[in-house]
C-alpha cells in the first residue's frame, strides 16, 4: 500500500513555505536554530495553517519521517556541500576547502600564508555560495563554524586579524567576498554541520 503524501509548512527555517516532501522540509530545517514546521494530511491544510502562526498548531506532534524515529545522521541533507578551514597556529598558514558532504570529492582549494581559521571559514562558505551561484543551484552548504554562519548572515568578516604587508592580499579577497555578499541574493540552505553527533565534518583536514 502506497504512503499518503503529506505536506510540510515551514514558519522559521532556512526558506519559510510549503513542501510537499520531508527531504524538501529537511533543507530548510536542519541546522536552524528553531525552527518551526509540521507536517499535514493535505495542501489544503497546509495552505490554510501556513497563513497562521505557529503557535496555533504547536501542540500537534512534529513530523518523524513517516513516523519512523530519526536517528541523528538520518537528518543529513546528503545532496550537499562541506566547507572547512585549517590553521598552522592562528594566526598561520590557512587554507579551506569544499567537498561533497556524501562522496568528499574535493571542489575547491585555496590556501594562504596567513591567515586565521574564522576567515577560513567565512570565506569558504562564501565561494560555495558563488559557485553555486554562478552554477544556478540552491544546494545546501555545511559548516561546523557559528561564527562563519554570523558574519555571512550579516556581510561582514568580523575578524581581528592586524592588516598589513603580509595579510593585504588577504584583506583584499576578504573585501572582495564582503562585497560579493551585499550585491547578491542566494536561496542556498547554510547548515550547521553538528559534530557532537555525526563526527567531523567530510571537509575536515584531519589535523585535530
Amino acid at each position: 500500500m502506497a504512503k499518503k503524501k503529506k505536506y510540510y509548512v515551514v514558519w522559521q527555517g532556512a526558506k519559510p513555505g510549503i513542501y510537499d516532501s520531508w527531504e524538501s522540509c529537511q533543507r530548510q530545517i536542519n541546522g536552524f536554530p528553531a525552527a518551526k514546521y509540521k507536517a499535514f494530511e493535505s495542501q489544503q491544510e497546509a495552505e490554510a495553517a501556513f497563513k497562521n502562526s505557529y503557535a496555533a498548531h504547536y501542540n500537534k506532534p512534529a513530523p518523524k519521517a513517516a513516523g519512523k524515529k530519526i536517528s541523528p545522521r538520518s537528518t543529513i541533507v546528503w545532496d550537499s556541500i562541506s566547507v572547512d578551514a585549517a590553521c598552522s597556529g592562528n594566526p598561520g598558514v590557512m587554507e579551506y576547502q569544499g567537498v561533497d558532504t556524501k562522496t568528499k570529492h574535493q571542489f575547491f582549494h585555496q590556501k594562504f600564508s596567513l591567515g586565521t581559521n574564522n576567515i577560513g571559514e567565512f570565506l569558504a562558505i562564501v565561494h560555495a555560495l558563488a559557485m553555486f551561484h554562478r552554477a544556478g543551484k540552491q544546494t545546501a552548504i555545511y559548516t561546523d563554524s557559528r561564527n562563519a554562519m554570523a558574519w555571512v548572515k550579516n556581510k561582514k568578516c568580523k575578524t581581528t586579524l592586524e592588516r598589513n604587508d603580509r595579510t593585504e592580499q588577504l584583506y583584499q579577497i576578504i573585501e572582495r567576498a564582503e562585497d560579493w555578499l551585499k550585491t547578491h541574493t542566494w536561496q542556498n540552505p547554510i547548515l550547521k554541520w553538528e559534530t557532537e553527533s555525526w563526527g567531523e565534518i567530510p571537509a575536515d583536514f584531519g589535523r585535530k
